[in-house]
């Protein structure tokens, strides 16, 4: 995600710190979060959607996504955690949609 952001603020011509101060975030939090040594804040998603004027749920979903990854990036089987995680997500989906539960 903070490379989507970086790019979103690049095809503006904008400095990092005019973004950061439209988020009043400091301008060392932006530049980890573009490089992608930190994960942004929840809260900043609709500011940045309106902003940039961009469709929030494609930032959530970019959120979550480097949300998971931040949580197991640094372990040797990250790609069977996210087979796992896989597997369940569709029984626990296939479950509630037979008990006619949203999920």
């Amino acid at each position: 995600m903070g490379d989507f952001i970086r790019k979103l603020r690049e095809s503006k011509d904008m400095p990092l710190r005019k973004l950061a101060a439209e988020l009043d975030i400091d301008q060392s939090t932006l530049s980890k979060y573009e490089r992608g040594e930190r994960l942004i804040k929840e809260e900043l998603i609709p500011k940045l959607a309106v902003f940039f004027n961009v469709n929030e749920e494609r930032l959530r979903i970019s959120y979550m996504g480097d949300k998971i990854l931040f949580s197991i990036l640094n372990d040797q089987r990250a790609e069977e955690i996210l087979e796992v995680a896989e597997e369940k997500l569709k029984y626990y989906k296939n479950l509630h949609a037979k008990q006619g539960n949203i999920f």
